[in-house]
């Protein structure tokens, strides 16, 4: 930029005469920033007025503010349709994640039988009920044991209750055979 060009600059963003404006970039060697600066010390620019906000609420106000402004946290706080069925799809994806990765195993005396997804479990529960819970039971007779693996331990330990039902049966097994 020229120094004509400079001096012009700095009238237009200080409204200073032509003489003051030269004179500043002179004393400042052509710097347009320390000019206006410059400017501003000797008293020819008013300095810029501060301003503040804040974000505490004044006493004075308005009971139409107030309800906006509730009503506005409100509308905040809800959730469109799309945005509810892709949290449900979130949480039906790691739900079947989870099911995949849980394992339910068969055990005959201590050496694995079967393996297979909780998934395939919960689907032969519900459409072929009346085959796969009579064999669930009548293998526990027959020294199957049942357990899960890859689950975190819930409230209730899943194993520790299929080692129950084990027991249980083992008991009964027993007391039949001894009458």
């Amino acid at each position: 930029m020229e120094k004509l060009e400079k001096v012009e600059k700095i009238r237009e963003k200080t409204g200073v005469s032509y003489d003051d404006a030269k004179n500043a970039l002179e004393a400042c060697e052509y710097d347009v920033l320390d000019a206006i600066i410059y400017l501003e010390k000797l008293g020819k620019i008013a300095e810029p007025k501060t301003a503040s906000y804040t974000t505490t609420p004044e006493q004075t106000a308005s009971d139409e503010f107030v309800k906006a402004q509730q009503t506005y946290q409100e509308d905040c706080k809800k959730q469109s349709f799309g945005q509810v069925v892709d949290k449900f799809l979130h949480w039906c994806g790691k739900i079947l994640k989870k099911s995949l990765n849980t394992k339910f195993v068969v055990l005959h005396h201590d050496e694995q039988a079967a393996e297979i997804p909780v998934l395939a479990l919960v689907l032969l529960l519900i459409f072929a009920f009346w085959v796969t819970l009579p064999l669930m039971v009548i293998g526990l007779f027959f020294d199957f044991k049942y357990h899960f693996h890859g689950v975190d331990k819930v409230t209730i330990d899943l194993n520790e209750m299929c080692d129950k039902a084990s027991d249980a049966c083992g008991t009964i097994k027993q007391d039949i055979k001894n009458d």
